[in-house]
């Protein structure tokens, strides 16, 4: 879920902390991501919730997933079996990893009409063309495009 909410790397995921969590702005801070670069990125209601559960049960004191021993982060290669446990749990038989995840997240940003920019923000892309890379036009966002010829008004509306 974190993975998805905020499209997220694994990378990223296994190296939160508990206090890049801000609820007071709905936001997940990703402290040195790809590129040694700080950025934030959204944070679901759904996933606040889930968070605060498994928060209340665990109560990770530094990192939010803490590997083994419980002073470091957990590995990205735990990360992934975790991944693959739940995948398998769920039924799914589709393929991809748990990086798939993070496409989805763009993706479905994409289709839901949000700008390319805000999108490359989020992901953490220095360039945007490593976000049109990403993305891929999907019937739904095309089945929802108006030809410009249909955006103009007929020639009998316009007054003079």
């Amino acid at each position: 879920m974190t993975v998805y909410s905020g499209g997220l790397r694994v990378s990223e995921v296994v190296r939160l902390k508990v206090t890049d969590i801000h609820t007071d702005r709905m936001m997940i801070r990703v402290e040195q991501g790809k590129g040694h670069k700080d950025r934030y990125t959204l944070l679901s209601k759904k996933l606040l919730e889930e968070l605060r559960s498994y928060w209340s049960i665990k109560k990770p004191p530094v990192w939010l997933f803490p590997g083994q021993p419980k002073s470091r982060p957990m590995s990205s290669r735990m990360a992934q079996r975790v991944y693959a446990k739940a995948v398998k749990k769920a039924g799914i038989k589709r393929k991809g990893g748990i990086h798939t995840l993070r496409h989805c997240f763009a993706t479905h940003l994409l289709e839901s009409g949000e700008d390319i920019r805000t999108i490359q923000l989020l992901m953490g892309h220095k360039s945007i063309l490593t976000t049109v890379g990403y993305l891929q036009v999907t019937s739904k966002s095309l089945q929802g495009t108006k030809s410009p010829l249909d955006l103009l008004g007929s020639p009998d509306s316009k007054k003079d």
